[in-house]
């Protein structure tokens, strides 16, 4: 039986790890084409028509390479991007955003914590966010774009000192639940649980996209037959020497392939 087309992933860099990882988990047997844009990170503080022109770039180029659908691993790029890329492309598209809903379940003092980046947490979709879900909360949010570089360089010295600055101002002001808004942070998860206590819950969302990722594919009739293994690819607009050693240290192993220039859809 053929295999169906891989599923492309994509972050501007990779933060989408933590989403692809999830991914890998609930869907064993699929290909997936990982796809970082780190000629362009971080996206969380560009101007969103910018983050909108390179996802509309890099789902061009996936789609070329034959993928049935994409993931955004990005709340940045679900805010710019989602809907002019579901306009425009003819296959699923999944994206995030962050779990404000969830927190507000959670939340016992009515005080949430979100930290995320600048272009996350001024997006008319978070404000929609806070609308929907955030009445009787008390939200307290927290650009820490120095995360994201913390992560990608793996500044191991300085990361529990960003961690403490970002952290400390929400448990200060009552939070006892913080969202991870960034596909970033799950990799600081660590970190970030020492700095706040046991009291305080930690959300991210990478599960509840591969859980819709996996729906959505159910739906088409498209899965992959569950008696194989399914393989990763991992391309990037940045250096590929450079970025390997970051790759394996935070999936494991790999290697990063240069993002296939020739296809249409990455024309500049």
């Amino acid at each position: 039986m053929t295999s169906p087309a891989p599923i492309g992933v994509f972050d501007s860099g990779f933060g989408g790890l933590s989403v692809l990882r999830a991914i890998r988990s609930r869907l064993p047997s699929e290909d997936l084409i990982y796809c970082a844009d780190h000629a362009w990170m971080p996206w969380g503080e560009r101007d969103p028509d910018v983050v909108r022109a390179r996802c509309r770039h890099i789902a061009g180029g996936l789609i070329d390479a034959g993928v049935r659908a994409l993931v955004i691993a990005c709340n940045t790029a679900t805010a710019a991007a989602a809907d002019d890329l579901r306009a425009a492309f003819d296959l699923p598209v999944i994206g995030m955003e962050p779990a404000v809903k969830p927190a507000a379940t959670a939340t016992r003092s009515g005080i949430v914590g979100i930290l995320g980046t600048g272009g996350t947490l001024a997006s008319s979709r978070f404000s929609a966010l806070l609308e929907r879900y955030g009445s009787g909360l008390e939200v307290i949010t927290r650009p820490a774009p120095e995360l994201v570089t913390a992560v990608e360089r793996d500044n191991s010295e300085t990361r529990r000192e960003l961690v403490v600055a970002a952290v400390e101002p929400l448990l200060a002001r009552g939070a006892d639940v913080i969202v991870l808004g960034c596909t970033h942070f799950p990799f600081l998860r660590a970190e970030i649980e020492a700095v706040a206590g046991r009291d305080v819950t930690i959300i991210d969302t990478g599960t509840a996209v591969a859980r819709e990722l996996e729906r959505r594919v159910q739906t088409a009739g498209s899965s992959a037959p569950h008696d194989r293994k399914g393989h990763e690819r991992f391309w990037t607009t940045g250096d590929v020497e450079a970025l390997t050693p970051t790759l394996q240290r935070l999936w494991g192993s790999g290697r990063v392939e240069a993002m296939p220039a020739a296809l249409p859809g990455l024309a500049e």
